[in-house]
């Protein structure tokens, strides 16, 4: 059973900065790329960053560009999101998820698995 846990939102004020983890299990972690959405109240789930297989190649939203970096430790089974410089509409449940193949990262019907979110939550 494939279970992708997100850890570390909480509440921050703007400029501030969280270090977002996700932790892979049940896949082999090192055959999939990942990545990290994000979804406000009344909003669709989008995409916030993404990261190849091996690590070599990163992507990003342009509302979060220089400002979040993604990387991955596949030895740790392990994705991060480090944000930094937040700012109120950065507020979101933020989600992990684990894409096998596909062209598109920003793409969510590419993904196979996802976690079930964590809140960032950002004070003005």
């Amino acid at each position: 059973q494939v279970q992708l846990v997100e850890s570390g939102g909480g509440l921050v004020q703007a400029g501030g900065s969280l270090r977002l983890s996700c932790v892979a299990s049940g896949l082999t972690f090192g055959w999939y790329a990942m990545g990290w959405f994000r979804q406000a109240p009344g909003k669709e789930r989008e995409f916030v960053a993404g990261i190849s297989w091996s690590g070599g190649s990163t992507y990003y939203a342009d509302s979060v560009k220089d400002r979040f970096t993604i990387s991955r430790d596949n030895a740790k089974d392990t994705v991060y999101l480090q944000m930094s410089s937040l700012k109120p509409e950065d507020t979101a449940v933020y989600y992990c998820a684990a894409r096998f193949r596909g062209q598109d990262m920003a793409h969510r019907a590419q993904y196979d698995f996802w976690g079930q979110g964590t809140q960032v939550t950002v004070s003005s």
